[in-house]
């Protein structure tokens, strides 16, 4: 696809999805420390036992979570790295304890270390809070999604409860059969619950698989947000425009300033 340019955003904007981890609540990072934990231990396992060569076995890195986990639900995070690896498992069932022999039983290895990660605290971004408070100060419905199955205990965690009044996760959307991200299909259903159709709502993530997702959903602008101040393709190839925070963001849509906003 082509770039836009989408500056001033399109008229009629009322509504704003925005992703969980990384956006809201810097849960990101510590989704990937448990994923480096899970499969270095994983592939080290494997490769005593001979099962893969040594090379398959090098430490996961953050190259690997942005390219093959980041934003995906957890099972295609799994499927996704390990075919990386060149490992393939039986898929196995969400009911398998945590463990090496199916992609599911890996997964629910990581979530056992999400969780227990979560007892140390969690991080929230304050510009993030303060962007979403003015979109609704502005009549705004806002939303937020998640492929995580903890995004009501990580709201809960950081004291914001009440900050959005649409909650799309990985329990809804498995209650649902919606596919995971670059899929648009939990960002469009969290428009629908707002009342809102994708070309009247903001997009705002982090993920390339998400940025892509809102893209192939046709939301009206598509933001994707930058914390780390990387090379701004990797999310430009689908954002309409990409900011370092949510600051930026929130001067260009509701301040008098243009904000930095790179296009």
């Amino acid at each position: 696809m082509g770039e836009r340019d989408v500056w001033p955003p399109p008229a009629g904007l009322a509504a704003v999805v925005c992703d969980l981890d990384g956006v809201v609540t810097d849960t990101a990072a510590v989704h990937r420390r448990a994923w480096a934990e899970t499969f270095d231990g994983f592939l080290a396992r494997r490769a005593a036992a001979g099962l893969v060569p040594a090379q398959a076995a090098a430490p996961f890195s953050d190259g690997d979570y942005a390219a093959y986990v980041d934003g995906r639900p957890r099972l295609d995070g799994v499927r996704t790295f390990l075919a990386s690896r060149g490992v393939e498992l039986p898929v196995g069932t969400p009911a398998d304890p945590p463990g090496d022999d199916t992609a599911w039983a890996v997964g629910n290895a990581k979530d056992e270390r999400f969780v227990a990660r979560l007892a140390d605290g969690v991080t929230v971004f304050p510009d993030a809070v303060a962007f979403v408070r003015e979109a609704r100060a502005h009549g705004w419905g806002a939303a937020v999604v998640s492929s995580s199955a903890h995004c009501r205990q990580v709201l809960g965690q950081a004291g914001l409860g009440d900050l959005f009044s649409v909650r799309v996760d990985a329990q809804l959307a498995a209650e649902l059969g919606l596919p995971g991200k670059p899929d648009p299909a939990t960002f469009v259903e969290a428009a629908r619950r707002l009342g809102a159709a994708p070309p009247a709502a903001v997009l705002v993530e982090d993920a390339a698989v998400g940025v892509e997702a809102g893209r192939r959903g046709a939301f009206g602008l598509v933001a994707g947000v930058d914390r780390a101040g990387g090379d701004p393709r990797h999310l430009g190839r689908w954002a309409d425009v990409v900011v370092p925070d949510l600051d930026a963001l929130r001067r260009r849509l509701f301040g008098s300033g243009r904000g930095d906003v790179r296009p």
